[in-house]
């Protein structure tokens, strides 16, 4: 990882950029940070930066009270939201002093399934539609938030603020390396979705994360606020992050069976089986909060139930159907 590492330390120097924020997230799904100044970055290259782990959801308090956060310099990237004074970003895989993995990294523990299933000959490609809402003002005493339109599902007016704001956190999210799809207004009244390109699964994590701090930099500067609560508006439907995943064994789809009577080959009904059996115990990862529980109801395109589909939108694992050449 040198050559990555005198890349940054170049950067850095040409672009003039003062400091360095070192990102991680925690078991919550939510981003951490600290900054460093250039000065400091060298050495945060080679040895890594000591943080207090006994506060950090996830992990032990005791064991674990010390982690050390190693900068990944493959993920170096300028703020492009801070253009007056130069900011850049870095994950940072955590491990306790002694080279261990810290148990709380949300990272390391992708990496490692990732590293798995590669020793099967399998690699991971993940693309996501992200649904959040844009309001002009959160609601006081207990009011609903603030909605800045009326739109409903591709919704195009001439008023319509959030097209400005897409559109500009498209451009912060391609000059940070983020290849997006598409973009359009959801469902629901003030309701938007972007859409990313599909990437390795490490990469997409490591976008979505990004993505959400883009997606409130560029609110905020409108003058907006961005939420990605799941269910903000009890009349209307929810907030979701919808999945597109595929496993290839080289260049080849593992998901693909060529009969046409099959929906999915030996590999993707395996593959199936094994989200289905632990659709439970993931629903604490990815359905943390009560607001959580309230997307999840009848009539609002949300899964309710354990099951997959080749037609639907509220059902929790949907197979689309194939298109020729496309498989």
């Amino acid at each position: 990882m040198t050559g990555h590492k005198d890349f940054v330390l170049r950067t850095v120097e040409e672009r003039g950029v003062r400091f360095v924020r070192l990102w991680f997230v925690d078991v919550l799904g939510l981003l951490k940070s600290f900054a460093i100044p250039v000065s400091e970055l060298e050495s945060a290259l080679e040895e890594g930066v000591g943080l207090d782990g006994s506060s950090l959801e996830g992990g032990a308090r005791q064991r674990e009270q010390d982690v050390i956060a190693h900068p990944d310099p493959r993920t170096f990237q300028v703020l492009p939201w801070r253009p007056d004074s130069l900011v850049a970003r870095m994950f940072c895989d955590m491990r306790l002093p002694d080279g261990a993995e810290f148990a709380g990294d949300s990272r390391t523990a992708l990496r490692r399934v990732l590293d798995q299933a590669a020793g099967l000959g399998y690699t991971m490609q993940v693309g996501c539609e992200i649904e959040f809402f844009l309001f002009g003002a959160l609601g006081e005493n207990g009011a609903a938030p603030i909605a800045l339109d009326d739109g409903a599902y591709f919704d195009l007016t001439p008023l319509d603020v959030g097209s400005d704001f897409r559109r500009r956190t498209i451009e912060y999210l391609e000059q940070m390396g983020i290849p997006v799809k598409e973009s359009h207004h959801e469902v629901a009244p003030s309701q938007h979705e972007i859409q990313l390109a599909h990437a390795d699964a490490l990469s997409m994590a490591d976008a979505v994360t990004t993505f959400r701090l883009a997606v409130k930099e560029a609110a905020h500067e409108l003058g907006a606020y961005a939420t990605f609560m799941p269910k903000p508006l009890a009349a209307h439907p929810g907030s979701g992050m919808h999945l597109h995943v595929s496993l290839f064994e080289g260049e080849r789809n593992a998901f693909h069976d060529p009969d046409p009577a099959q929906a999915l080959s030996g590999a993707g009904r395996a593959f199936l089986a094994g989200v289905l059996a632990h659709t439970r115990e993931l629903t604490a990862v990815t359905n943390q909060w009560v607001n959580s529980y309230r997307r999840l109801a009848t009539g609002f395109e949300a899964p309710e139930h354990v099951g997959w589909t080749r037609r639907g939108d509220a059902t929790l694992v949907r197979v689309p159907s194939r298109r020729p050449g496309r498989e």
